[in-house]
Formats: C-alpha cells, structure tokens, sequence
C-alpha cells in the first residue's frame, strides 16, 4: 500500500469517527441540560409566611417609630415604587380611652386628652391600623397644628421630642387574626415618652396582612 492509500484510508476514517461522535455529543448537552437543577434568582428565595411575621415583629420591637420601621420594610421587599408610608386619618371615631391608657398616661380629672385613628399606607397597601391617645399639653402648638388639621404620620410629627417608644405588650398571629388583607398577624401596644421620660403617647398598632410581600 503506497503512502497516497494510507494517507485516503487516514483521512476516511477521521471523518467516520467525527460523524459518529456527533450525535452522541449532542445527545450529552441536551440530557446535561435537562439534568441539571433549576436555580432561584438572587435573592427570590421563598421565605415562608410565618417567618415574615416574626422579622416583622423584631422589626416593630426593636424600633423607635412605626412609620420609619414600616418605611424600611416596604423598601426593603419593594410593597411600592415609592416607599413612603402615609397616615390616612379615620375621622368620626372618637374612642374612649380605656382605664390602662388613663394610667400609663397618669391622666388626671381635666386633662386634655385627644383620640386618633390613623392608617399606615405604602402605596397601594395598608400596611397597619392604630388607635392614639395623646396629651396634646406635651407637644408644641405646631406639631399639634399639624395633627389636627393634616393625616401627616404621628411618628414623623413628634419626632423632635425626641421620644422613646416602651412596648407595653405584643402578639403575633399566623393564620392571621380576622378576614382577608385586613386579617391582623401583629398587635403591639406601646407609650411613648419624651426627653425628660414624660408618658405623652399610648397606641395600639394592629399590623395587618399586607404588610406581607
């Protein structure tokens, strides 16, 4: 056999062997691809109901102000394009302030005593209902100015007090407390006190379902 044979019968051979090991190449990719596991993106990982509850719970305890804690939590899991938490004021509601609100808040016979019922909304949810009784003796003409006549968020008013927030008693509820978005999966009672640690605040938070992402 002359070196021109050998080298065809090279040449055969090579190309017999690349379309024989074509398809089997192929067949390896797709099965590869078919094997292998589908992946979550960044930061999609699933966090069960329940657990939410409770981070939102160390949230709202470890907090000095409702509004700037909910303010965070709707930016942190992106409850709105712009996550700015509004108060919308429920008025023709005048509660009555129970004997442990008198109390904690040392109210004496005279004592100026006003009721709020606000809202906390994020964009399109609400994210918690509150019933405030505060001492409108404790805040500047101005902040109460702002209070009476605009649904600006409590938190934000007072914040030049300076105030500490106590938490007095706080539960959490999972299945929710109560019917649909408005089912309630935190409650918080808590008094807010001044500089000079002067009681002027006592609200009772319900923090409801959508407040979940």
């Amino acid at each position: 056999m002359g070196p021109s044979d050998r080298h065809d019968r090279l040449r055969r051979w090579q190309a017999a062997s690349l379309l024989a090991a074509a398809p089997i190449a192929s067949l390896s990719a797709t099965d590869a691809a078919a094997a292998a596991p589908l992946q979550s993106p960044p930061g999609q990982q699933r966090i069960a109901p329940a657990a939410l509850v409770e981070r939102l719970h160390q949230r709202v305890l470890s907090g000095q102000s409702a509004t700037a804690t909910l303010e965070h939590w709707c930016a942190e899991h992106g409850l709105a394009e712009q996550a700015r938490v509004r108060a919308l004021r429920i008025h023709g509601q005048d509660k009555p302030a129970p004997a442990d609100v008198l109390q904690a808040l040392g109210v004496k016979p005279g004592t100026d005593l006003r009721y709020r019922r606000v809202q906390l909304v994020c964009g399109s949810r609400v994210l918690s209902e509150a019933d405030n009784w505060y001492l409108p003796g404790h805040l500047s003409p101005a902040m109460n100015q702002v209070l009476d006549s605009t649904d600006e968020p409590f938190g934000r008013v007072v914040g030049p007090l300076g105030f500490q927030r106590q938490t007095l008693a706080d539960q959490t509820f999972w299945p929710p407390r109560g019917e649909g978005d408005h089912g309630v999966i935190l409650e918080v009672r808590a008094l807010l006190r001044d500089r000079q640690q002067q009681p002027f605040s006592y609200v009772i938070e319900s923090y409801l379902q959508q407040a979940l992402p």
